[in-house]
């Protein structure tokens, strides 16, 4: 099936056909990354503007670098560099960049669903690059690539999410959109870093570490999200690693080949061992790696694939 959304704003609302035809369509991409010449001329003629009203690092770049594999011209605005520093509004912001006739905006803001208040107001095609702590859908479809290419089949696996599961648009996205895929999820976290209403995710939630990564087939560590917290929710960074870093011996308790994934950016001795990142389990830079295809398939798919029914081959 072809996806015929007009925007990618979440994985809330999308079936599990939608989620496998951008898997999919990712899938294709990842041979592009991999040429000497890393570049095809499929979304040609195509403008897309990286809207970023909050720091970023390999979003933002991995959007960009997407945006010219695929030879659209891809500008990059910086909300502190822009207007809105002289109090230009949110809307006004966009559709000022509207009237340049872009076909994608990229959208990543401090303020949840003001993604889809933009999308809402916009004929621009509108993917979400991260909105408060709402969601962040792209990560979730990497996240599920990554797995997908080292574990095959998703369906029946049994994956750990640990940390700030209340402030992570990362875990949201992956909440909402694995358990279609048919894997199952554990979350673990400080009882304050823990949704209140978690129940509305039917995911089952550990009482300890040990709970959470024992016979895990993946295991993905979240970030501290101090910029999001109103107040600090752990008494130290050294307690938090005590009880809820992953090292060695707690990796040891999952599954022998158990992926270990984060988002980034890591806090080295924090919530991830160095020799835990570092390892042969380590999934995290081919996460970054496939970060760049998924976005190439977001950006097609959008800008074109919805009106092909799907990535031509031959069009690379």
């Amino acid at each position: 099936m072809a996806y015929k959304r007009k925007d990618l704003l979440g994985m809330k609302d999308l079936t599990k056909e939608e989620i496998l035809y951008l898997l999919d369509t990712a899938q294709k991409f990842t041979e592009i990354n991999e040429r000497d010449v890393k570049k095809v001329p499929t979304l040609k003629g195509k403008t897309v503007i990286n809207l970023f009203f909050e720091p970023s690092t390999r979003t933002r770049t991995s959007f960009e670098i997407a945006g010219k594999r695929l030879s659209a011209d891809t500008i990059n605005f910086t909300a502190s560099a822009s207007s809105t520093t002289k109090g230009e509004t949110l809307l006004d912001t966009v559709h000022n960049m509207e009237a340049m006739r872009p076909d994608i905006f990229v959208v990543r803001h401090q303020f949840s669903g003001s993604v889809k208040y933009i999308a809402e107001n916009t004929d621009v095609h509108v993917v979400n690059a991260g909105d408060g702590l709402n969601e962040h859908p792209t990560q979730a479809l990497l996240d599920m690539l990554t797995i997908r290419q080292a574990k095959g089949d998703l369906n029946g696996l049994e994956v750990a999410i640990i940390g700030d599961i209340t402030h992570s648009r990362v875990a949201r996205s992956d909440i909402w959109a694995m358990p279609r895929l048919g894997i199952n999820l554990r979350l673990f976290g400080p009882s304050t870093m823990i949704p209140k209403h978690h129940e509305v995710f039917g995911c089952r939630v550990c009482k300890n570490m040990q709970e959470a990564v024992e016979g895990a087939d993946v295991i993905i560590m979240l970030r501290i999200q101090r910029e999001r917290q109103g107040k600090l929710l752990v008494p130290s960074t050294k307690e938090y690693a005590k009880f809820f870093g992953l090292t060695k011996d707690k990796l040891a308790l999952a599954k022998k080949d158990a992926l270990v994934m984060h988002p980034g950016p890591i806090n080295r001795g924090v919530e991830l061992m160095s020799n835990v990142a570092d390892s042969d389990q380590s999934g995290v830079l081919k996460q970054v790696s496939n970060g760049v295809a998924v976005r190439m398939a977001a950006l097609y798919i959008l800008g074109i694939g919805s009106n092909k029914g799907g990535y031509d081959e031959n069009a690379s």
